[in-house]
C-alpha cells in the first residue's frame, strides 16, 4: 500500500507517511560526493542515471513514503529553450527571454529536451527500493515561473514590478507556460508519478489585487488538467496569507503548508488534507526541541488526514542522523 496516495485519496488518519522537500540534496554526503564530480546543475538533472541515483538516495537511507524526482521547476523555460544555468552561492540565472522564439517551439521538441526527466521517473518506478512507494513528479506554479522567465533571477524578498508592466507579453507568458506545464506534467505522470506538487515559491510576492490574476486563474487550470488524469495533486503556495481562500478556489487534494503559518488556524479552517509545517531549522536543534516540534505537529494533526514534511525544503547544513531521528518519531507515534 502507497500510504501518500492513501491518505489523499481516503483520507485516512490512521497513518502517518512522511517525504521532505529537498530530501534529495546537498545535506547527504553522498549526493555531495556525485555534485563535486558534476559541477553544471542543469547536466546533472539531465543525467537519467545518476539522477534516478539521487532520486533514491534518501530512500535508501530513511525509507520515506515518497521518492521526489531529482530535478527543477526551471526544466520548464530550459525545455524551451531559454537559457538556464546555476550560479554558485547566487543560484538560478536565466538568458534573456525571447518570447516570439519561445512560442515557436513544439511539443516534440520540448518532450526530446526533457527526456532524460521522464526516463529517471520510469528507473525510479521500476526499482525495488520505490516498491509500496509513491513517486512525485513536480512542476513550478505559472506564476512562480513567469518571475522567473521575465526577472531572470531568484527576486529573493522583493518583485520588480517593471517585468509586469507589459501586459500583453505577461498574458502571452502564461499561455505559453500553462500549455508546456500540462505537457511536462503528462509525460511525468505517464512516466510513472502517482502525485504531482505544484510549487509556487513566490506566490506571497502578489498583491492582493493581483491575486486572481497572477495565482488563482492560472493554478486552478493547472490542478483540474490534473485531476483529469486521476492523479492527486499537492499545491504548496508559500507564504501565501490567506490558504482558505486558496483551498476554496483551486480544490487541490493537498495543501502544503509553510512555516511561517498557524498549524492550528489552518488544521480548524481547512478539511482537506494538510501536508508540511515544521521549520526547516528545527533539524538544526538539539534532539529534545526537534521531538517536542515533531510531536507537536503530530498530536495537532492526529484526527486530520495529514503527511509529515516540512515549510520549504531540507538545510543544506541538516545533520541527516537528525533526519534518521525525526523519522523514527513519526513511525513511532500512535
Amino acid at each position: 500500500m502507497k500510504l501518500i496516495t492513501e491518505c489523499i485519496r481516503n483520507k485516512t488518519t490512521n497513518i502517518n507517511p512522511v517525504w521532505l522537500m529537498r530530501q534529495a540534496g546537498r545535506y547527504l554526503p553522498e549526493f555531495r560526493e556525485i555534485r563535486l564530480k558534476n559541477q553544471d546543475f542543469i547536466k546533472l538533472c539531465l543525467n537519467e542515471s545518476l539522477s534516478s541515483e539521487i532520486t533514491l538516495q534518501p530512500i535508501k537511507r530513511f525509507d520515506f513514503d515518497a521518492a521526489i524526482i531529482f530535478s527543477d521547476i526551471l526544466m520548464l523555460p530550459y525545455g524551451l529553450g531559454q537559457k538556464v544555468e546555476f550560479k554558485k552561492n547566487f543560484g538560478p540565472l536565466l538568458g534573456d527571454l525571447d518570447l516570439p522564439r519561445l512560442s515557436q517551439v513544439d511539443e516534440n521538441t520540448f518532450v526530446k529536451k526533457l527526456l532524460p526527466v521522464y526516463d529517471a521517473i520510469k528507473n525510479v518506478k521500476q526499482n525495488s527500493l520505490s516498491k509500496n512507494k509513491d513517486v512525485i513528479g513536480f512542476v513550478g506554479a505559472p506564476w512562480t515561473l513567469l518571475v522567473y522567465m521575465l526577472n531572470k533571477q531568484s527576486p529573493k524578498k522583493q518583485l520588480n514590478n517593471e517585468i509586469l508592466k507589459d501586459k500583453k507579453k505577461v498574458k502571452d507568458l502564461f499561455n505559453l507556460i500553462d500549455i508546456f506545464l500540462k505537457i511536462h506534467i503528462k509525460k511525468q505522470i505517464e512516466s510513472g508519478a502517482s502525485v504531482i506538487q505544484i510549487f509556487d515559491s513566490w506566490a506571497g510576492l502578489v498583491d492582493h489585487n493581483d491575486i486572481d490574476n497572477y495565482i488563482y486563474e492560472p493554478t486552478i487550470k493547472l490542478v483540474d488538467y490534473v485531476k483529469t488524469l486521476n492523479t492527486p495533486v499537492i499545491c504548496f503556495p508559500r507564504n501565501i496569507n490567506d490558504y482558505k481562500n486558496y483551498v476554496d478556489l483551486i480544490k487541490p487534494d493537498v495543501i502544503n503548508i509553510d512555516y511561517n503559518v498557524d498549524p492550528v488556524k489552518i488544521k480548524n479552517q481547512l478539511d482537506i488534507v494538510v501536508q508540511g509545517g515544521m521549520d526547516p531549522k528545527i533539524l538544526l536543534k538539539d534532539k529534545d526541541e526537534l521531538k517536542k516540534e515533531v510531536l507537536k505537529f503530530l498530536n495537532l494533526f492526529k484526527d486530520h488526514p495529514y503527511i509529515f514534511n516540512l515549510g520549504h525544503g531540507v538545510l543544506p547544513e541538516t545533520n541527516p542522523d537528525s533526519v534518521d531521528y525525526m523519522v523514527k518519531l513519526i513511525r513511532d507515534f500512535k
